[in-house]
Protein backbone atom coordinates (compact mmCIF):
# COMPACT_ATOMS: atom_id res chain seq x y z
CA UNK A 1 0.00 0.00 0.00
CA UNK A 2 1.28 4.02 -0.69
CA UNK A 3 2.54 5.47 1.97
CA UNK A 4 0.12 8.81 2.83
CA UNK A 5 1.66 12.43 3.15
CA UNK A 6 -0.59 15.08 3.44
CA UNK A 7 1.35 17.85 1.51
CA UNK A 8 1.48 21.38 3.28
CA UNK A 9 -0.43 24.05 2.13
CA UNK A 10 1.72 26.60 -0.07
CA UNK A 11 3.14 29.73 2.17
CA UNK A 12 1.49 33.19 2.80
CA UNK A 13 4.18 34.34 1.09
CA UNK A 14 4.37 32.55 -1.85
CA UNK A 15 4.97 33.45 -4.94
CA UNK A 16 4.98 31.96 -8.64
CA UNK A 17 6.14 34.51 -11.46
CA UNK A 18 4.38 37.02 -8.87
CA UNK A 19 1.36 35.50 -8.23
CA UNK A 20 -0.04 33.66 -4.89
CA UNK A 21 -1.15 29.55 -5.59
CA UNK A 22 -2.39 27.77 -3.07
CA UNK A 23 -2.44 24.01 -3.61
CA UNK A 24 -5.40 23.89 -5.87
CA UNK A 25 -4.40 26.56 -7.67
CA UNK A 26 -1.06 25.39 -8.40
CA UNK A 27 -2.60 21.88 -9.46
CA UNK A 28 -4.31 24.10 -12.24
CA UNK A 29 -0.99 25.93 -13.01
CA UNK A 30 0.71 22.12 -13.42
CA UNK A 31 -1.88 21.27 -15.61
CA UNK A 32 -1.73 24.17 -18.15
CA UNK A 33 2.43 23.76 -17.94
CA UNK A 34 2.10 20.29 -19.28
CA UNK A 35 -0.64 21.34 -21.93
CA UNK A 36 0.34 24.15 -23.34
CA UNK A 37 4.14 25.34 -21.74
CA UNK A 38 7.15 24.85 -23.16
CA UNK A 39 9.25 21.61 -22.79
CA UNK A 40 10.76 23.26 -19.41
CA UNK A 41 7.07 23.86 -18.13
CA UNK A 42 6.12 20.71 -19.05
CA UNK A 43 8.92 19.00 -16.78
CA UNK A 44 8.01 21.75 -13.70
CA UNK A 45 4.40 20.78 -13.75
CA UNK A 46 4.78 16.92 -14.00
CA UNK A 47 7.27 17.75 -10.84
CA UNK A 48 4.69 19.94 -9.28
CA UNK A 49 1.53 17.36 -9.72
CA UNK A 50 3.81 14.74 -8.49
CA UNK A 51 4.25 17.29 -5.14
CA UNK A 52 0.63 17.91 -4.53
CA UNK A 53 -0.22 14.40 -5.00
CA UNK A 54 -0.97 12.61 -1.24
CA UNK A 55 1.55 9.87 -1.59
CA UNK A 56 4.89 10.72 0.65
CA UNK A 57 7.15 10.21 -2.31
CA UNK A 58 8.76 11.44 -5.60
CA UNK A 59 10.59 9.85 -7.70
CA UNK A 60 14.29 11.96 -8.82
CA UNK A 61 17.26 10.98 -10.92
CA UNK A 62 20.15 10.45 -9.80
CA UNK A 63 22.60 12.45 -12.54
CA UNK A 64 24.57 9.57 -14.36
CA UNK A 65 28.21 11.15 -13.69
CA UNK A 66 28.94 8.56 -11.48
CA UNK A 67 27.23 5.89 -13.14
CA UNK A 68 24.29 5.19 -15.05
CA UNK A 69 21.56 7.81 -14.56
CA UNK A 70 18.79 6.02 -11.47
CA UNK A 71 15.52 7.06 -10.51
CA UNK A 72 15.74 7.12 -6.20
CA UNK A 73 12.56 7.62 -4.41
CA UNK A 74 12.85 10.71 -1.60
CA UNK A 75 10.62 11.21 0.63
CA UNK A 76 8.73 14.98 0.66
CA UNK A 77 9.23 15.27 4.44
CA UNK A 78 12.91 14.94 3.73
CA UNK A 79 12.68 17.48 1.59
CA UNK A 80 10.73 19.80 3.38
CA UNK A 81 13.33 19.41 5.90
CA UNK A 82 16.07 19.74 3.01
CA UNK A 83 14.53 23.55 2.17
CA UNK A 84 14.38 24.40 5.90
CA UNK A 85 17.90 23.76 6.09
CA UNK A 86 18.73 25.60 3.25
CA UNK A 87 16.98 28.60 4.62
CA UNK A 88 19.15 28.68 8.16
CA UNK A 89 22.53 28.14 6.51
CA UNK A 90 22.30 30.98 4.32
CA UNK A 91 19.70 33.50 6.06
CA UNK A 92 17.01 32.97 3.12
CA UNK A 93 13.72 33.99 5.19
CA UNK A 94 9.87 34.49 4.02
CA UNK A 95 10.01 37.09 1.24
CA UNK A 96 12.78 35.84 -0.35
CA UNK A 97 13.50 36.71 -4.28
CA UNK A 98 14.68 33.77 -6.08
CA UNK A 99 15.86 32.59 -9.58
CA UNK A 100 14.75 29.59 -11.27
CA UNK A 101 16.80 28.65 -14.34
CA UNK A 102 17.72 24.73 -14.14
CA UNK A 103 15.52 21.79 -15.15
CA UNK A 104 12.62 20.72 -12.75
CA UNK A 105 13.45 16.97 -13.82
CA UNK A 106 16.60 16.79 -11.39
CA UNK A 107 16.71 17.60 -7.90
CA UNK A 108 18.14 20.91 -7.84
CA UNK A 109 15.51 22.29 -10.04
CA UNK A 110 13.02 20.73 -7.90
CA UNK A 111 14.56 22.02 -4.86
CA UNK A 112 14.05 25.42 -5.94
CA UNK A 113 10.15 25.15 -6.20
CA UNK A 114 9.99 23.02 -2.92
CA UNK A 115 12.32 26.19 -1.22
CA UNK A 116 9.33 28.45 -2.75
CA UNK A 117 6.63 26.54 -1.63
CA UNK A 118 7.53 25.94 1.84
CA UNK A 119 9.65 28.80 2.66
CA UNK A 120 7.52 31.50 1.27
CA UNK A 121 9.63 32.73 -1.72
CA UNK A 122 9.06 34.99 -4.45
CA UNK A 123 10.10 32.85 -7.02
CA UNK A 124 10.68 33.72 -10.78
CA UNK A 125 11.26 31.00 -13.27
CA UNK A 126 13.17 31.16 -16.78
CA UNK A 127 13.63 28.61 -19.23
CA UNK A 128 17.13 26.45 -18.62
CA UNK A 129 20.12 27.85 -20.69
CA UNK A 130 23.70 28.06 -21.00
CA UNK A 131 23.83 32.00 -20.15
CA UNK A 132 20.60 32.28 -17.72
CA UNK A 133 21.18 35.75 -16.84
CA UNK A 134 21.23 37.31 -20.71
CA UNK A 135 17.29 38.19 -20.42
CA UNK A 136 17.31 39.04 -16.49
CA UNK A 137 16.88 42.46 -15.61
CA UNK A 138 16.12 42.74 -11.91
CA UNK A 139 17.88 41.94 -9.06
CA UNK A 140 17.21 38.35 -6.69
CA UNK A 141 18.47 37.36 -3.55
CA UNK A 142 19.26 34.03 -4.15
CA UNK A 143 19.57 31.56 -7.59
CA UNK A 144 21.19 28.08 -8.31
CA UNK A 145 23.50 27.31 -11.18
CA UNK A 146 26.20 24.85 -12.40
CA UNK A 147 29.65 25.82 -13.30
CA UNK A 148 29.33 26.14 -16.88
CA UNK A 149 25.80 28.62 -16.30
CA UNK A 150 28.04 30.87 -13.60
CA UNK A 151 30.90 30.69 -16.07
CA UNK A 152 28.53 32.38 -18.82
CA UNK A 153 27.21 34.58 -15.95
CA UNK A 154 29.68 35.98 -14.50
CA UNK A 155 29.64 39.36 -15.70
CA UNK A 156 25.86 40.18 -14.97
CA UNK A 157 26.59 38.35 -11.56
CA UNK A 158 25.31 41.54 -9.89
CA UNK A 159 22.25 40.94 -10.12
CA UNK A 160 22.44 38.02 -7.41
CA UNK A 161 23.04 38.51 -4.12
CA UNK A 162 23.65 34.93 -2.95
CA UNK A 163 24.18 32.33 -5.81
CA UNK A 164 25.10 28.32 -5.11
CA UNK A 165 26.90 26.41 -7.53
CA UNK A 166 26.42 22.73 -7.33
CA UNK A 167 26.22 19.47 -9.98
CA UNK A 168 30.09 19.45 -10.70
CA UNK A 169 34.02 20.80 -9.89
CA UNK A 170 33.72 24.20 -10.20
CA UNK A 171 37.29 25.72 -11.96
CA UNK A 172 40.24 27.48 -10.48
CA UNK A 173 39.29 29.79 -13.39
CA UNK A 174 35.83 30.63 -12.34
CA UNK A 175 37.16 31.07 -8.52
CA UNK A 176 39.32 33.71 -10.06
CA UNK A 177 36.73 35.72 -11.96
CA UNK A 178 34.33 35.48 -9.14
CA UNK A 179 36.85 36.30 -6.41
CA UNK A 180 36.14 40.50 -6.03
CA UNK A 181 32.60 40.14 -6.64
CA UNK A 182 29.90 41.20 -4.27
CA UNK A 183 27.46 38.52 -4.95
CA UNK A 184 28.16 35.68 -2.60
CA UNK A 185 29.34 32.93 -4.24
CA UNK A 186 29.27 29.13 -2.60
CA UNK A 187 29.94 25.86 -3.88
CA UNK A 188 28.17 23.15 -2.86
CA UNK A 189 28.10 19.02 -1.43
CA UNK A 190 25.65 16.97 -1.89
CA UNK A 191 24.15 14.24 -3.76
CA UNK A 192 20.47 13.40 -5.01
CA UNK A 193 20.34 10.82 -2.06
CA UNK A 194 20.32 13.38 0.27
CA UNK A 195 18.54 15.99 -1.26
CA UNK A 196 20.67 18.29 -2.98
CA UNK A 197 23.71 19.97 -0.77
CA UNK A 198 24.38 18.79 2.74
CA UNK A 199 27.61 21.33 2.77
CA UNK A 200 28.73 24.34 1.41
CA UNK A 201 31.78 26.82 1.11
CA UNK A 202 32.62 30.49 0.13
CA UNK A 203 34.19 30.85 -3.29
CA UNK A 204 34.91 34.44 -2.47
CA UNK A 205 35.20 35.04 1.18
CA UNK A 206 36.57 38.29 2.75
CA UNK A 207 39.14 37.22 4.10
CA UNK A 208 41.64 36.13 1.05
CA UNK A 209 43.56 33.24 3.86
CA UNK A 210 40.07 31.57 3.64
CA UNK A 211 39.95 30.71 -0.38
CA UNK A 212 41.08 27.22 0.05
CA UNK A 213 37.82 26.78 2.67
CA UNK A 214 37.05 23.59 3.62
CA UNK A 215 33.25 22.63 3.25
CA UNK A 216 30.65 23.32 6.73
CA UNK A 217 28.25 21.17 6.66
CA UNK A 218 24.19 22.36 6.98
CA UNK A 219 22.04 21.76 10.90
CA UNK A 220 21.21 18.28 11.79
CA UNK A 221 24.19 16.50 9.85
CA UNK A 222 26.91 14.11 11.00
CA UNK A 223 29.97 13.10 8.99
CA UNK A 224 32.81 10.64 9.64
CA UNK A 225 34.86 8.24 7.56
CA UNK A 226 34.85 4.87 6.43
CA UNK A 227 37.78 2.38 7.03
CA UNK A 228 38.53 3.42 3.13
CA UNK A 229 38.84 7.40 3.77
CA UNK A 230 35.42 8.16 2.33
CA UNK A 231 33.05 10.43 3.71
CA UNK A 232 29.80 8.61 5.35
CA UNK A 233 26.95 11.18 6.39
CA UNK A 234 24.09 10.82 9.00
CA UNK A 235 21.34 13.22 8.13
CA UNK A 236 18.16 11.46 9.51
CA UNK A 237 16.23 14.49 8.45
CA UNK A 238 16.86 14.11 5.00
CA UNK A 239 17.49 10.27 4.60
CA UNK A 240 16.51 6.96 6.35
CA UNK A 241 19.73 5.30 5.79
CA UNK A 242 23.42 6.32 6.54
CA UNK A 243 25.06 7.48 2.89
CA UNK A 244 28.12 5.93 2.25
CA UNK A 245 30.06 8.47 -0.23
CA UNK A 246 32.97 7.20 -2.46
CA UNK A 247 34.32 10.63 -1.87
CA UNK A 248 38.00 10.92 0.06
CA UNK A 249 37.76 13.43 2.52
CA UNK A 250 39.70 14.93 5.38
CA UNK A 251 37.64 15.66 8.15
CA UNK A 252 38.60 18.67 9.99
CA UNK A 253 36.24 19.50 13.02
CA UNK A 254 32.63 17.60 13.61
CA UNK A 255 31.55 20.46 11.07
CA UNK A 256 34.00 20.98 8.46
CA UNK A 257 35.16 18.94 6.00
CA UNK A 258 38.02 19.17 2.81
CA UNK A 259 37.14 17.18 -0.43
CA UNK A 260 40.05 15.24 -1.74
CA UNK A 261 38.72 13.36 -4.90
CA UNK A 262 36.57 10.41 -5.47
CA UNK A 263 38.39 6.68 -4.69
CA UNK A 264 36.35 5.32 -8.06
CA UNK A 265 38.73 7.69 -10.10
CA UNK A 266 42.28 7.07 -7.88
CA UNK A 267 44.99 6.54 -9.89
CA UNK A 268 47.34 4.00 -8.77
CA UNK A 269 50.92 4.58 -10.92
CA UNK A 270 53.92 2.88 -10.29
CA UNK A 271 52.61 2.26 -6.83
CA UNK A 272 51.72 5.80 -6.23
CA UNK A 273 48.67 6.96 -5.25
CA UNK A 274 47.24 9.65 -7.06
CA UNK A 275 44.18 11.84 -6.94
CA UNK A 276 42.80 13.02 -10.65
CA UNK A 277 40.60 15.87 -8.47
CA UNK A 278 43.92 17.22 -7.01
CA UNK A 279 45.95 17.33 -10.10
CA UNK A 280 42.90 18.93 -11.87
CA UNK A 281 43.56 22.00 -9.55
CA UNK A 282 46.58 22.30 -9.60
CA UNK A 283 46.38 22.65 -13.66
CA UNK A 284 43.59 24.35 -14.03
CA UNK A 285 45.24 27.82 -14.05
CA UNK A 286 46.76 27.12 -17.16
CA UNK A 287 43.61 25.64 -18.88
CA UNK A 288 41.15 26.96 -20.35
CA UNK A 289 38.92 24.25 -22.03
CA UNK A 290 36.84 21.82 -20.04
CA UNK A 291 39.32 19.26 -19.31
CA UNK A 292 39.65 16.32 -17.03
CA UNK A 293 42.73 14.02 -15.63
CA UNK A 294 42.40 9.92 -15.69
CA UNK A 295 44.58 6.82 -16.10
CA UNK A 296 45.15 5.10 -19.13
CA UNK A 297 47.41 1.17 -18.60
CA UNK A 298 50.78 1.19 -18.62
CA UNK A 299 53.26 -1.80 -18.81
CA UNK A 300 55.80 -0.33 -16.69
CA UNK A 301 53.33 2.10 -14.48
CA UNK A 302 50.52 -0.19 -14.25
CA UNK A 303 48.18 3.25 -14.72
CA UNK A 304 49.06 6.62 -15.85
CA UNK A 305 48.51 9.72 -15.83
CA UNK A 306 46.58 11.20 -19.38
CA UNK A 307 44.95 14.44 -19.82
CA UNK A 308 42.17 14.96 -21.78
CA UNK A 309 41.27 18.37 -23.22
CA UNK A 310 38.15 19.59 -25.02
CA UNK A 311 39.61 21.29 -27.79
CA UNK A 312 40.29 20.70 -31.70
CA UNK A 313 43.39 19.24 -32.90
CA UNK A 314 46.13 21.79 -32.58
CA UNK A 315 49.61 21.03 -32.87
CA UNK A 316 50.81 24.58 -30.94
CA UNK A 317 48.01 23.86 -28.34
CA UNK A 318 49.68 20.68 -27.21
CA UNK A 319 53.06 22.27 -27.37
CA UNK A 320 51.81 25.07 -25.68
CA UNK A 321 49.70 22.99 -22.50
CA UNK A 322 52.77 20.48 -21.94
CA UNK A 323 55.52 23.74 -21.57
CA UNK A 324 52.92 25.05 -19.56
CA UNK A 325 52.32 22.33 -17.17
CA UNK A 326 55.86 21.23 -16.99
CA UNK A 327 56.73 24.80 -15.81
CA UNK A 328 54.38 24.32 -12.57
CA UNK A 329 56.05 23.79 -9.50
CA UNK A 330 53.18 22.94 -7.54
CA UNK A 331 52.97 19.58 -9.57
CA UNK A 332 54.79 16.83 -8.39
CA UNK A 333 56.98 14.77 -10.84
CA UNK A 334 54.27 11.53 -11.02
CA UNK A 335 51.49 13.80 -11.16
CA UNK A 336 53.06 15.02 -15.21
CA UNK A 337 50.40 13.65 -17.39
CA UNK A 338 52.53 11.30 -19.60
CA UNK A 339 50.11 11.64 -22.64
CA UNK A 340 47.62 14.80 -23.77
CA UNK A 341 44.68 13.76 -25.69
CA UNK A 342 42.77 16.86 -27.60
CA UNK A 343 38.99 15.67 -28.28
CA UNK A 344 36.64 18.10 -29.94
CA UNK A 345 33.68 17.36 -27.98
CA UNK A 346 33.35 15.55 -24.91
CA UNK A 347 30.74 12.72 -23.93
CA UNK A 348 28.36 13.89 -21.73
CA UNK A 349 25.97 12.69 -19.13
CA UNK A 350 22.13 13.57 -19.95
CA UNK A 351 22.36 16.01 -16.94
CA UNK A 352 25.36 18.32 -18.61
CA UNK A 353 28.08 17.03 -16.89
CA UNK A 354 31.63 15.46 -18.21
CA UNK A 355 31.22 11.33 -18.65
CA UNK A 356 34.97 10.46 -18.17
CA UNK A 357 34.52 6.90 -19.05
CA UNK A 358 32.00 7.24 -22.19
CA UNK A 359 35.22 10.40 -23.51
CA UNK A 360 37.86 7.70 -23.01
CA UNK A 361 36.26 5.05 -24.65
CA UNK A 362 35.52 7.41 -27.59
CA UNK A 363 38.86 8.07 -27.70
CA UNK A 364 39.55 4.58 -28.21
CA UNK A 365 37.13 3.84 -30.81
CA UNK A 366 38.28 6.56 -32.88
CA UNK A 367 42.06 5.57 -33.22
CA UNK A 368 43.81 8.65 -32.43
CA UNK A 369 46.76 9.53 -30.56
CA UNK A 370 47.60 13.45 -30.34
CA UNK A 371 50.75 13.25 -28.71
CA UNK A 372 53.80 10.56 -28.52
CA UNK A 373 55.03 9.36 -25.16
CA UNK A 374 56.34 12.34 -22.92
Amino acid sequence: MTEKYRIPETHPDFRLNKQHFTNAELRQVAYSFIKEGEAFEEKLGSFLLDWLKPSAYVISKTSGSTGKPKEIRLKKEHMINSALATSKFFDLPEKTTALLCLPANYIAGKMMLVRAMVLGWQLDIIPPSSTPLDQVFKRYDFCAMTPFQLDNSVGRLHLIKKLIVGGGAVSFRIKDMVRDLETKVYETYGMTETVTHIAARRLNPVKRKDEERAFKVLPNINISKDKRGCLVIKAPKLSDEVVVTNDIVDILTYKKFQWKGRIDNVINSGGIKIYPEEVEKKISSVIHQRFFITSLPDDALGDKVVLFVENDFSEELLESLTQNIKALDTLDKYEVPKKIYLIEKFEETSSGKIHRENTVKSRRLSGKENQPEQ
